[in-house]
């Protein structure tokens, strides 16, 4: 199991509702335990959206929303910064030659540059971190 991680926002949305919870999103959370993960700063707006989505579709209400929130502050989660200008230049050029959004390349750049290994559900980012030789977490 690794030590640290790069985790994106889909392993750990998946952790909110039970009806996208799996085996392996479930070994990533208890890998939480010994480990660290490592986020991009775009991070806590994604878990935002998505929570805010899911309260307009009536799939959570704002206290469970509250209460997940709780949880994750309470994980070994880091955010780390990006400047804006690399944003605009380093990691706007990466997505176009991986094909991802800038979102998606942001995880894939900081698991390159960390040297971490890479936990996702996205099939186009597991793709792109297959052709970039960055190891992802098997569990």
């Amino acid at each position: 199991m690794p030590k640290d991680f790069v985790v994106d926002a889909s392993i750990v949305m998946s952790w909110c509702f039970k009806d996208e919870e799996n085996r392996y999103t479930d070994a990533i959370l208890d890998i939480l335990t010994e480990a660290t993960a490592y986020v991009p700063s775009v991070w806590p707006l994604e878990i935002g959206n998505v929570i805010l989505v899911a309260e307009r579709r009536k799939r959570l209400n704002k206290a469970d929303s509250t209460r997940f929130l709780g949880l994750l502050a309470e994980l070994p989660i880091v955010i780390t910064p990006e400047p804006p200008g690399r944003m605009m230049n380093e990691i706007l050029v990466l997505a176009r030659e991986q094909k991802l959004s800038t979102y998606d390349a942001l995880y894939l750049d900081l698991a390159m540059r960390m040297r971490l290994p890479l936990a996702t559900l996205d099939r186009e980012l597991l793709a792109a971190a297959r052709r970039t030789h960055t190891p992802t977490v098997g569990v």
